[in-house]
């Protein structure tokens, strides 16, 4: 486990997955820790797919391949290559066992930044091979609900930098999505309200590049802390039926596939592509506003 501080934070970082594991600020703990009754899991990178295929089987190139939610990345050890004052990477490269899962060679580099009260997550992708290859690429971050109480129903606020005609699509079997049925997001004074039954329905999924900051906000509507992103897909969760004492904001290069779906993997919605020795470079920020 890494650690890097400033003056006014201190994270951790897991080679286990290259995972954040820890936001201290303000004298509190922000990154939710873990506690397998609910979830456990802080902060996993999801690669190479987002979500789940469809009855966790994909096809390249007419070969079938199975695959569990969100890949195998987040179960690896990567090995640290760099670490700095303010700044620590790890790098993950394709071996005999991930490419029998997944027939790309690649190198994933994770790194984390800290400036002031914001966190820069980097995310690099390397195509190793000589075919094209194919990918998605997300976060999966969960952040301890702002004065969380059990006993209460509220939970606070989501805002964010468009304030009308926001859409979501839900998971609809299988860990699978249906993107046919959009949903209107319902903002009160342009936030979103948030209690115990906001994610009865599973995540609750923005696609098309509509939002680019997510902010959560306490229940008295003081901004918590922000997510910063260009990734074209955000999911917002929290466990269902569990009152669950965190909610995750998660930036997706991708997202599961819509349900029923047997197609080529290189034709899955939201998928990335590179070329032999091409780099993609992605990421975002997390910024406490308080």
């Amino acid at each position: 486990m890494k650690t890097i501080s400033n003056e006014q934070l201190t994270i951790q970082v897991s080679p286990h997955g290259a995972e954040l594991c820890s936001i201290f600020a303000n004298g509190k703990e922000y990154l939710w820790q873990a506690d397998p009754a609910f979830w456990k899991r802080h902060s996993p990178v999801l690669f190479p797919i987002v979500g789940s295929v469809w009855e966790n089987e994909y096809r390249n190139e007419g070969i079938p391949y199975t695959l569990t939610q969100h890949g195998f990345a987040r179960d690896m050890e990567f090995t640290l290559v760099s670490e700095k004052e303010n700044e620590v990477h790890y790098r993950l490269i394709s071996n005999e066992e991930t490419l029998q899962k997944y027939p790309f060679p690649f190198c994933l580099e994770i790194g984390y930044r800290i400036q002031g009260k914001q966190i820069e997550v980097i995310w690099k992708v390397k195509n190793t091979g000589d075919k094209e290859m194919y990918f998605q690429i997300g976060a999966h971050p969960a952040f301890y609900w702002p004065e969380f109480d059990a006993n209460s129903l509220e939970r606070g606020f989501f805002g964010f930098d468009r304030k009308d005609g926001l859409k979501y699509i839900l998971i609809s079997e299988k860990g699978c999505a249906d993107p046919s049925v959009e949903y209107s997001l319902e903002l009160a004074d342009g936030l979103l309200p948030l209690d115990t039954h906001t994610f009865d329905k599973d995540a609750l999924i923005l696609e098309n590049g509509q939002v680019r900051k997510v902010t959560l906000f306490n229940k008295e509507k003081r901004a918590y802390l922000s997510l910063h992103f260009n990734a074209p897909v955000v999911g917002l969760w929290s466990p269902p039926a569990k009152n669950a004492p965190f909610v995750c904001i998660e930036p997706w290069y991708g997202r599961c596939d819509r349900a029923h779906y047997t197609g080529e993997y290189k034709d899955k919605d939201w998928i990335q592509h590179l070329q032999p020795d091409e780099i993609f470079q992605g990421g975002y920020t997390i910024e406490i506003e308080e």
